[in-house]
């Protein structure tokens, strides 16, 4: 009996970005019809065949479109391979018994209609799917484990707190703390400020917080950071989980505030989520108890259809998103 066999829509990275081109992305993405995929994984396989729901655009994709001499934490993606990040599916077929045909998981997959998992075990089952799927991007996912680690384990609040990021400055609230964010109304944080609009962002931080800073959860570096050093408080903490106004950048900016750290006795640690992938069962279970109870709200930017992925991914880099970017692919 013949296998059963669907073509395949991909984006696929074309080539790398060069020195000149760090700073914008255009023609390096292509969208491209490849060969059909049977819809079975093939006999003796331990594989899975997944059907892609979701796919989540994030800011580290662009480093990952640069050939980079030093390794980094993450491979280099290879021109005329498809593009990877986390994403949302299905399980067509499965030779891994762990898996199911039907079963909803999330974890690394292509920018495409149908991948082959051939590591099934990096694959996580969704067990909350009276939320929305596209949750599985972003707040019950790498993005809010990040927030999550990084806010308890790594900061390690005590009465009050500085906050950058609307799943971690949710949970600050949670826990009492005094939160400053880009975003004040929806998620009820105590104050604001636009950082890519004000002159001064010492001062303005000055004024959001008089009294200094205890915890920074740092995820902009540059001149933010450059200003978060003189306004923390002796003995506070600076989390560091990623420096999206740098990574377009070739030649990275520089930070002068540094002696700071030394006379403000602060302690700055950078961590990566991977580290911390055991504990996300017990931060799956709290995170959807805060969502269930409302004590959390997220926002999602979706855009329809793989066509669209290339445009979603190059416009968070020049702040069209409001909330979590991500391409909707298909229905479950």
């Amino acid at each position: 009996m013949a296998l059963v066999a669907v073509s395949n829509k991909r984006v696929i990275l074309k080539r790398y970005l060069t020195a000149c081109e760090i700073g914008q992305l255009g023609d390096e993405m292509e969208v491209v019809t490849a060969e059909a995929v049977p819809l079975s994984v093939p006999a003796g396989s331990f594989a899975v065949l997944v059907k892609n729901l979701y796919i989540s655009c994030d800011p580290y994709l662009r480093n990952r479109m640069i050939r980079h001499e030093v390794p980094t934490y993450i491979s280099d993606f290879v021109p005329g391979e498809v593009v990877t990040s986390h994403g949302v599916m299905k399980v067509i077929s499965s030779g891994h018994l762990d898996f199911k045909a039907g079963d909803l998981v999330w974890g690394m997959t292509g920018w495409e209609e149908y991948t082959l998992i051939n590591n099934p075990e990096s694959l996580f089952k969704i067990n909350y799917p009276e939320f929305p799927l596209s949750n599985y991007t972003g707040v019950l996912e790498m993005h809010g484990l990040t927030a999550y680690v990084g806010f308890f384990e790594m900061s390690k609040p005590k009465k009050a707190c500085s906050a950058i990021g609307q799943i971690v400055g949710q949970l600050a609230k949670i826990k009492g703390c005094y939160v400053v964010n880009l975003l004040k109304t929806k998620f009820g944080f105590d104050d604001a400020f636009n950082y890519k609009k004000e002159p001064d962002l010492e001062a303005a931080l000055k004024r959001c917080f008089p009294e200094g800073i205890d915890i920074d959860f740092e995820n902009v570096g540059g001149a933010m950071l450059d200003a978060v050093l003189p306004n923390m408080r002796l003995g506070g903490r600076i989390t560091m989980c990623g420096m999206i106004s740098q990574y377009h950048l070739e030649r990275p900016e520089g930070v002068r505030n540094l002696m700071y750290i030394i006379t403000k006795r602060l302690r700055m640690e950078g961590f990566v989520i991977f580290d911390s992938i055991a504990v996300y069962r017990q931060f799956e279970e709290e995170m959807a108890g805060y969502l269930r109870e409302g004590k959390v709200t997220y926002v999602e930017d979706i855009v329809q259809g793989l066509d669209a992925a290339p445009a979603a991914l190059i416009g968070i880099y020049n702040g069209l998103n409001v909330g979590k970017q991500l391409v909707s692919i298909a229905q479950a």
